[in-house]
């Protein structure tokens, strides 16, 4: 039956990320025929993260207090509205109305998917707490970068397809974003239909909010080990959505022969990656624990990526795929720590916090990003990215040292974590 809740869930944001990375894909026609600047670009991005920073943290409190089903459907509805906003914002070209109407649709679709992906994760670590999180975590991952992936092929087919076919344009696939947060919205009825049942099977249906009310003061107890790993998962990511906001266009820049369409695949091979690994690496994280050991060494490894899109001209498919990797495995190692070191009751609220702490670095980091862009320093962007990566490696590993002193419960074995998680205490 979980499994079940857990492939609804899933669809929650298939359309959502789908959405997400469409300017990328994009940039030229945004950049080009709507005439925006690299600054103006880069705030597409940087609306939707600071969004997020301030929406998510009212969505946690509110989803610990009023329940998983009020959240499901109010933030995929805002997914909903601020995709068709920001598709009928795309047709007002050349008027003063674009750039106010685009912003708006990004300010409600960041409002609605960050607080959507809290509910989800909240969901996926009541069924699957204490057995095969990690697992549940990286296939909720996977379907949400299979809606990456099919952007980047599907968007740029629409552009290829415009002028060839008639009445097809590329503007044509942001509708398609639209209707496909649509579905989202349905999958969010069918969840909270399921998640209903199940409760009410199990005799919890209730009892968790009841506890929120009781607890939700807990928030201000929240560990050091719980702060360390949210400026892990931060900085990690950093150097993770900025870069694929602009890495089409760094390509087309910096290495010769690449058309956009090319480009955009080698972008998306980070999101390629992660659909093929995110699977394998969350049941590999479930059975061998070890969860802050693998953060810092993604943190490790994830250096040379942007050492050598900074100092090199090896093919940049190279530092992609890599890419991807190392996202692979700290997406399921960090994310579903959070449930590991906070109350069940209380973490709507931590995923909140660290969702919007996630959210304020990568806004900042696309204003930075379109700063350094518009001097067009392509080798600096690159930089930037590293000097976060070396941000993370510290903080996650004073988040080991941390943890080891109490308790080590992050890099446990799975025999000895669910030990640990049947003391409610911990």
């Amino acid at each position: 039956y979980r499994f079940v809740v857990l492939f609804f869930n899933c669809l929650l944001t298939f359309g959502s990320y789908f959405c997400f990375d469409m300017p990328s894909v994009l940039q030229d026609q945004f950049q080009g025929g709507l005439g925006m600047s690299p600054q103006q670009y880069n705030l597409l991005y940087a609306i939707y993260a600071w969004t997020n920073a301030v929406v998510v943290i009212l969505a946690g409190f509110l989803i610990d207090k009023l329940g998983n089903r009020f959240g499901v459907f109010l933030f995929s509805f805002l997914c909903v509205l601020g995709s068709s906003l920001f598709a009928l914002g795309s047709h007002f070209r050349g008027t003063p109305y674009l750039l106010p109407l685009m912003l708006t649709g990004r300010l409600l679709f960041g409002s609605g998917n960050g607080s959507l992906t809290i509910v989800q994760n909240r969901i996926t670590a009541f069924w699957f707490k204490g057995k095969e999180l990690a697992l549940a975590f990286g296939l909720t991952l996977a379907f949400s970068r299979l809606g990456s992936v099919l952007n980047f092929f599907l968007t740029q087919k629409f552009e290829d397809n415009a002028g060839r076919a008639p009445g097809i344009t590329w503007l044509h696939a942001l509708l398609l974003g639209a209707l496909l947060c649509v579905l989202g919205f349905l999958s969010a009825i069918i969840v909270s239909t399921l998640d209903k049942v199940g409760m009410k099977q199990l005799g919890l249906d209730g009892a968790i909010q009841e506890e929120s009310r009781k607890r939700v003061q807990d928030v201000k107890l929240l560990s050091l080990r719980y702060w360390l790993l949210v400026l892990t998962i931060m900085f990690f990511y950093n150097g993770i959505f900025p870069f694929i906001a602009d890495a089409s266009k760094f390509i087309q820049d910096k290495y010769s022969g690449y058309s956009q369409k090319e480009a955009s695949y080698i972008a998306g091979a980070v999101y390629d990656s992660s659909l093929v690994l995110s699977a394998s690496a969350g049941i590999l994280i479930d059975y061998v624990g070890l969860r802050g050991i693998l953060a810092s060494a993604c943190a490790v490894l994830t250096l040379p990526v942007f050492g050598l899109l900074a100092f090199s001209y090896v093919p940049p498919l190279v530092s992609t795929i890599w890419l991807g990797v190392t996202y692979s495995f700290a997406a399921a190692s960090m994310w579903p720590s959070i449930p590991l070191v906070v109350p069940q009751a209380t973490l709507g609220t931590a995923m909140g916090l660290a969702t919007s702490i996630q959210m304020v670095g990568i806004g900042v980091s696309n204003l930075v990003v379109g700063q350094i862009l518009g001097t067009k320093s392509r080798q600096r962007m690159m930089i930037f990215m590293l000097a976060n990566t070396i941000c993370c490696i510290v903080t996650s590993v004073l988040l080991n040292l941390v943890d080891r002193r109490q308790g080590g419960i992050l890099n446990t074995t799975r025999k000895r974590s669910e030990q640990v998680q049947r003391d409610p205490d911990r």
